[in-house]
Parts: structure tokens; sequence; C-alpha cells
């Protein structure tokens, strides 16, 4: 069953990087199967949402996911998703 996943790649772009904070965006886009542009974009959509961060080692960025950032989306009691 490989034509399906239950997680989106921002979900897959964000477990990859907490079991490899040092990868490079090449591979991460190889990891996840998208391209580096989608990647890239993911990258920065987990940024501007505060579930990663940049750590800063030498010359070297990696980017860090955030322990404490909760990832469901809160409902209300009609069900509907607010996100």
């Amino acid at each position: 069953m490989h034509g399906w996943t239950f997680l989106t790649n921002h979900a897959l772009v964000l477990n990859v990087l907490a079991k490899y904070p040092r990868i490079t965006g090449r591979e991460l886009a190889a990891e996840v199967g998208v391209t580096e542009r989608a990647t890239r974009k993911i990258i920065a959509d987990l940024e501007t949402e505060g579930y990663i961060t940049n750590r800063e080692e030498g010359r070297k960025t990696h980017k860090v996911p955030y322990q404490s950032r909760s990832t469901y989306a809160p409902r209300d009691v009609s069900g509907h998703c607010h996100r």
C-alpha cells in the first residue's frame, strides 16, 4: 500500500526533522518524496506557525521542532476545526 498515507507532507517533514535535525533540504525532499521547492515552502509554513525553529551550530543552521507545540486543531462543540 504505497499509494496513500494518513499523514500530510507537513507532518512527514516535521517527523523527519525530529529524527534528523541535520538533514539537508535535498535529503529531506527525497525522504518525504516531494520537490525541494515544496520542502522549502513546507519548512516556511512550519516556521511561521511555530512548529520549528532555527538552531545555529557554527556556520550551519538546523531546523528543530518544538517539543511542546500541539499538533492538533481544536474543535468547537459543532465539530468545526479552528485553524
